[in-house]
């Protein structure tokens, strides 16, 4: 498995990633972690003429907190989320979801805001971020842009992302009632159905992934709850669920009414 030849030029700061993207366009892709990019390089599904690599931008790697937000850098990789005690401390969703991505080497070296970028349907913090009614930060030629969760996911591998635009920042409320649950892929550690269920008072807000080709609000949970996890048997009202070699429709949804119901639960 070797990707067709491409070129490569490491960007020092935003401004430059963005003039590269504007200039090179659709046949540019950036690079962070590369856990989602480089395998579908080299089975030659994605044959970028050009990788901007944009890791070494430190000023996307912090973690700060901006009165009752966090602020999460997009280079963040998933073991720095894992481990910031800004984070465990106000935000432990988010640390939940990072500790099951797929093992140490991934946690390693994958990043947020790339997990994010790529918008796979099977990724864990899509489910986060809808349930955190988190913000994204974006940068491109035309200037700085924020993006609520809610808008950014329009399909499989699809975002509000413009071709000459990055993820610079996540911006999160701080969450103190939240959990994230999960049934891997045995083998990738992707979700088959992942949960992210926030409390507020009576209140919730659920995200689910795996599930459908899009990242979802459960809407139909949040109206049915009442305090009690029985309104998990919403869990994929409206939506047409995904069959694949993992799960076929019914079992998936089933699953996720499962996973659901445990979220609230917890």
């Amino acid at each position: 498995m070797i990707p067709a030849k491409f070129n490569y030029i490491k960007a020092s700061s935003v401004e430059e990633a963005v003039d590269l993207l504007d200039k090179h366009g659709s046949d540019t892709k950036i690079l962070s972690g590369g856990h989602s990019l480089l395998p579908a390089m080299k089975l030659r599904l994605n044959r970028p003429e050009l990788l901007i690599d944009i890791s070494g931008i430190s000023d996307m790697k912090a973690i700060s907190e901006d009165g009752d937000e966090i602020v999460i850098g997009a280079n963040c990789t998933h073991k720095e989320i894992l481990n910031a005690e800004l984070i465990t401390s106000d935000l432990n969703i988010l640390a939940q979801a990072a500790e099951t991505i797929g093992d140490i080497q991934v946690r390693n070296r994958g990043t947020i805001g790339g997990s994010l970028a790529h918008a796979d349907p099977s990724s864990d913090y899509p489910a986060v971020v809808l349930a955190c009614e988190a913000k994204i930060e974006v940068t491109g030629k035309k200037g700085d842009r924020t993006i609520d969760a809610s808008d950014f996911f329009q399909g499989i591998f699809t975002t509000a992302l413009e071709e000459d635009e990055i993820i610079t920042a996540i911006r999160f409320p701080k969450v103190n009632n939240g959990n994230y649950q999960k049934f891997y892929q045995s083998a990738s550690r992707f979700a088959v159905v992942g949960v992210a269920a926030v409390k507020n008072g009576n209140e919730v807000k659920v995200g689910v992934t795996g599930v459908a080709d899009t990242p979802y609000r459960a809407t139909a949970v949040e109206k049915a709850y009442n305090g009690n996890s029985d309104a998990a048997s919403h869990a994929t009202d409206g939506v047409e669920v995904m069959a694949d070699h993992f799960a076929d429709a019914d079992y998936r949804a089933h699953l996720a009414m499962v996973y659901v119901k445990k979220a609230l639960e917890a």
